[in-house]
């Protein structure tokens, strides 16, 4: 592992965790909120990666929604939150259960607002319930819909069925973003020299009613015509 790389995971270790503490001292969403704005832009100014937003004008200010988005990097969190900064959107994230027992995000994805997906259970009941909460207190819910993140060629890998299951049963229109471009490839270049500046770019498209008949991935694929 090279020095920069060192550096980056302390670093990143040290704004995850003083970030978790800052956000377990408050239930308020809007101040979760600017609290993971400000984690997100700090990871990513040590990065030196910028972020631009293409289609913001499609970008709803405010409401409730299933943000659905593609995934590659284990920063693509921060790429939406940055995405999102000037909105009144306020989301929480689906998140798996090796990301609530980990050493190193544990204390930051228990408190920054999230929904625990527990695959090894067998039954869902309580996790849908989670969300149908979440959604009645005011939130909005963030998921990637590929359940895990993608490494293979395509641009997207086959979406799971919850995703569609959560936006029908709380009436939730989708809100589809699209990392474009390797963000794995950007990331793993800014980790091992983070001098040269960087961007990433997410696309925004056009919103997805839960009503829709076609399945979502393919309603996904057309917004952002892959």
């Amino acid at each position: 592992m090279k020095l920069n790389q060192i550096k980056q995971l302390f670093y990143a270790l040290y704004l995850t965790n003083s970030f978790g503490l800052r956000l377990r001292r408050t239930q308020d969403p809007m101040e979760k909120k600017k609290l993971r704005l400000a984690y997100s832009l700090a990871q990513l100014e040590a990065l030196n990666i910028t972020i631009n937003v293409e289609n913001r004008e499609k970008l709803p200010k405010e409401g409730q929604y299933l943000l659905v988005s593609n995934h590659r990097t284990i920063i693509d969190p921060p790429i939406i939150e940055v995405a999102l900064r000037e909105t009144d959107i306020f989301g929480l994230w689906v998140s798996k259960k090796e990301l609530y027992n980990s050493l190193f995000f544990g204390l930051f994805v228990r408190h920054a607002g999230s929904i625990l997906l527990d695959r090894e259970k067998e039954q869902m009941s309580g996790f849908f319930a989670d969300i149908k909460r979440g959604v009645k207190e005011g939130s909005s819910i963030f998921i990637f819909p590929e359940g895990t993140r993608n490494k293979t060629e395509a641009p997207v890998s086959e979406f799971k069925e919850g995703s569609r299951i959560i936006a029908l049963k709380n009436r939730l229109p989708m809100l589809p973003v699209y990392i474009k471009g390797n963000a794995a490839e950007v990331l793993k270049d800014a980790l091992a020299d983070c001098k040269p500046k960087r961007e990433i770019t997410i696309v925004i498209g056009d919103l997805i009613d839960y009503k829709e008949k076609k399945d979502l991935q393919s309603s996904y694929k057309e917004r952002f015509s892959l």
